[in-house]
């Protein structure tokens, strides 16, 4: 079971590259376009006017419209690579079950395996909303070039051997806080992609035309790509406050205190505020809808400190199995 998960890693990190190049063929051919062609009719005139080689008789020439097309493959481009995107994120939770049936526990052990089921929870999360929004595929060539860096590295740098859970997470615990956490932040990690989108955008609009904003030509209206930052974070927040009050009953139970400013918990403290900030500003008439937007980006990288920069660089007890 193991090696079959290490393989689906493999397969799902190919099918969403596949499924980024054809998002970017979408966004290359551009706009759907109608361009206008000469095609030849015959003009209706006054009754009692022309005769044989009048008016009434003669061709003329009228401007007709088809679309492009390169318009009708972009379109194809783009169902193709929402399909990909299916397909991968199917493959990519054959590997998350088959890892868990290898070890014999929720596959929630180590950092690679953490990685490897936000990753799944921001790609499920994305055809959720693919489902509901359409006109949004576009943005899919950011979430799959997303899920593509973070498992290519999750691979190179984070994989280790699957191994019985440590005794300190052998609770029940470890799959109300762990599972909730995971969730959360699976989609923070969606959230930030029409985030990041939409500073773009709005840059567009407002005209600037140097790099990155050239990017957001092809993207989305603004307006669209904010509230849905708004959606998702206002539904991650929620959870991902349980989640750390689980996590706080946990350490009570398990090392007699709630709260010892261990790195990790400092960190998804720091997340917190950042969020509940985001979601404050958001809320707040006078705050301009790209700084509190920038406050949503500045708490997903909060987020990627929790995980990547305490486990590399600090020790506590919340380290993970592998990881020094």
């Amino acid at each position: 079971m193991s090696a079959l998960s290490d393989q689906l890693v493999t397969f799902a990190i190919l099918a969403y590259l596949v499924a980024m190049i054809s998002h970017a063929v979408e966004f290359a051919l551009g706009n759907a376009r109608k361009v206008a062609v000469a095609a030849p009719a015959r003009e209706l005139v006054g009754a009692g006017v022309g005769g044989p080689g009048g008016p009434l008789d003669q061709p003329v020439v009228s401007a007709v419209t088809r679309p492009d097309r390169s318009a009708d493959r972009a379109v194809l481009a783009g169902r193709i690579a929402a399909g990909l995107t299916a397909l991968a994120a199917a493959l990519h939770l054959g590997a998350v079950v088959t890892r868990g049936l290898a070890a014999e526990r929720m596959p929630w052990g180590n950092m690679y395996e953490f990685v490897l089921t936000v990753t799944w929870i921001g790609a499920a999360a994305w055809l959720v909303v693919l489902w509901k929004q359409p006109s949004l595929r576009r943005l899919g060539l950011f979430l799959t070039l997303v899920m593509v860096l973070l498992l290519a590295f999750a691979e190179l740098k984070l994989y280790v051997q699957v191994v019985p859970l440590m005794p300190a997470l052998q609770s029940y615990w470890f799959i109300i806080h762990v599972s909730t956490i995971i969730f959360a932040s699976g989609i923070f990690l969606l959230g930030v992609v029409p985030a990041a989108a939409y500073l773009m955008r709005a840059g567009w609009e407002q005209g600037k035309r140097s790099f990155p904003y050239t990017l957001a030509r092809r993207l989305p209206a603004a307006a669209g790509l904010e509230r849905l930052t708004f959606t998702l974070h206002a539904f991650a927040f929620p959870i991902f406050t349980f989640a750390v009050i689980a996590g706080a009953i946990w350490a009570e139970a398990a090392w007699g205190r709630a709260w010892g400013w261990d790195p990790k918990e400092t960190w998804a403290f720091i997340s917190w505020v950042v969020y509940a900030g985001y979601l404050h500003a958001r809320a707040t008439p006078s705050v301009r809808r790209n700084v509190a937007t920038w406050i949503a980006v500045v708490g997903f990288l909060t987020m990627l400190m929790n995980l990547f920069g305490v486990n590399f660089f600090f020790t506590g007890l919340h380290s993970y199995a592998g990881v020094n």
